[in-house]
C-alpha cells in the first residue's frame, strides 16, 4: 500500500479526519491530503515535539499556519485543540501521523482513527 493510500483510505477516508499528513522522522512529507501543506519549520517542530512533549503543553504547535494548544503530549502521541477543531499526532518508529478534525467530529471519534493506524504501522516496523 502506498503512503498516500493510508491518507486517502485510513485517515481522510474515515470521514472523521479532514486533513492529514505522514511525515518522516528524518524529514520530508511522505504523503498528505490535497491542499494540506506543513511548512519545513512546522514539520521540524512536529518531529521535535515528541522529544520534549512539555514544550507542546507550554507553547502549542502550528499546523498549516494554524496555532493549536496542547491538550496532552507524550513521547508517542500529541493531542491538540483550536476552537472546535483539533489534531491528533502519533509517532511511529519512522514517521509521524498528523490528523486534523473539525466539528461535528469530536476528539473521541478522531483519536482512535490516528492511534490505530499508528499502532498498525509500528507493528509492521514503520
Amino acid at each position: 500500500m502506498s503512503w498516500q493510500s493510508y491518507i486517502d483510505t485510513n485517515l481522510v477516508g474515515s470521514g472523521r479526519i479532514n486533513k492529514a499528513a505522514i511525515l518522516g522522522l528524518q524529514g520530508g512529507v511522505w504523503a498528505a491530503s490535497a491542499g494540506y501543506t506543513l511548512s519545513a519549520e512546522e514539520q521540524k517542530a512536529i518531529v521535535n515535539a515528541f522529544s520534549n512533549p512539555s514544550t507542546v503543553m507550554a507553547s502549542g504547535l502550528k499546523l498549516a499556519g494554524k496555532k493549536f494548544l496542547g491538550l496532552r503530549a507524550t513521547e508517542d502521541s500529541i493531542y491538540l485543540k483550536q476552537g472546535g477543531s483539533g489534531a491528533v499526532l502519533r509517532k511511529t518508529k519512522q514517521a509521524v501521523l498528523v490528523g486534523e478534525y473539525e466539528p461535528p467530529t469530536q476528539a473521541g471519534e478522531a483519536t482512535p482513527i490516528v492511534e490505530n493506524l499508528g499502532d498498525y504501522l509500528v507493528s509492521t516496523g514503520y
